[in-house]
């Protein structure tokens, strides 16, 4: 049976009782990538290529951990902290979103988290309010690296973005190959064609299209605060779908999925598909 994870309010928490926040300045400089910032268990830095016409401005947070650390999945499990991205206000720069590439599972005694033991590039998408004015994007960047102790790592990152003119081969190399990394989104052949709580909100049943000979797949679903699913029960093919049963657990008091959504991750040999589901 799967049991709530804890808030992130409450992991926060926990990971500054295990070790300071490791506080690091990257600075600025030339073309749109910052130097790493690097901590004990690994380093991170920020890229990102020049605003488009439209003010979109395509980046990534890149992070190593060292050998035998793990960092983090957007939904961390039942420990650790989500890599979190925030903005200078004032520079007239917003955050849109954050994508994560397909995350393996880790169990350490009764704790299952999602995350990654290899680097990991997460892009994300900004947009400038201005983008014909000369631009400095102006981020923070707060990640969980984990191995024997948890280590909270902050560092601040300055890219002056007007610097990044013509052809910034390096940035795209490394953008391109995140974005193969991603999940993919449904298709015909691979979505999830129901999905439902029952009247006790004990169980999730769902009813998945696999592609062609897969296996049985890994599922993974993001629920409110930080819960994540890991469990089935009543796998079955029937009628060409796969459908299967997830317990819940304990959702926080008062909770009512009326009108919210979940994130859920489908897993099957070498594809994975990523989409969300909403409940009406």
């Amino acid at each position: 049976m799967f049991n709530s994870a804890p808030s992130h309010r409450f992991v926060r928490s926990l990971f500054a009782g295990l070790a300071a926040p490791v506080l690091l300045f990257a600075g600025t400089v030339e073309a749109a990538m910052t130097r790493w910032a690097e901590n004990e268990g690994g380093r991170m830095r920020i890229i990102a290529l020049a605003p488009e016409k439209d003010g979109t401005v395509q980046g990534a947070l890149q992070i190593e951990p060292k050998a035998g650390w793990i960092t983090y999945w957007k939904e961390p499990g039942e420990a650790g902290i989500p890599p979190q991205i925030t903005l200078s206000p004032g520079d007239g720069i917003t955050l849109e979103n954050i994508s994560f590439p397909v995350p393996k599972p880790f169990e350490t005694g009764n704790v299952r988290d999602l995350g990654y033991d290899h680097p990991v590039t997460l892009p994300f998408t900004l947009t400038v309010a201005d983008p014909n004015r000369p631009l400095k994007l102006n981020a923070s960047a707060f990640i969980g690296l984990c191995r024997n102790i948890c280590i909270p790592f902050q560092a601040e990152f300055e890219l002056d973005l007007s610097k990044a003119k013509g052809l910034p081969l390096e940035e795209n190399l490394i953008l391109d190959k995140a974005a193969r990394s991603l999940p993919e989104r449904p298709s015909k052949d691979f979505d999830v064609t129901r999905h439902g709580l029952t009247d006790d909100r004990q169980t999730l049943n769902l009813a998945i299209r696999l592609p062609q000979a897969s296996q049985a797949p890994k599922i993974y679903v993001a629920g409110p605060d930080g819960h994540v699913l890991f469990d089935q029960e009543n796998g079955r093919l029937d009628d060409g779908l796969y459908q299967v049963d997830m317990p819940v657990g304990r959702l926080p008091k008062g909770y009512d999925p009326k009108g919210k959504s979940w994130d859920i991750l489908v897993v099957t040999g070498s594809r994975a598909m990523e989409t969300s589901l909403a409940f009406d």
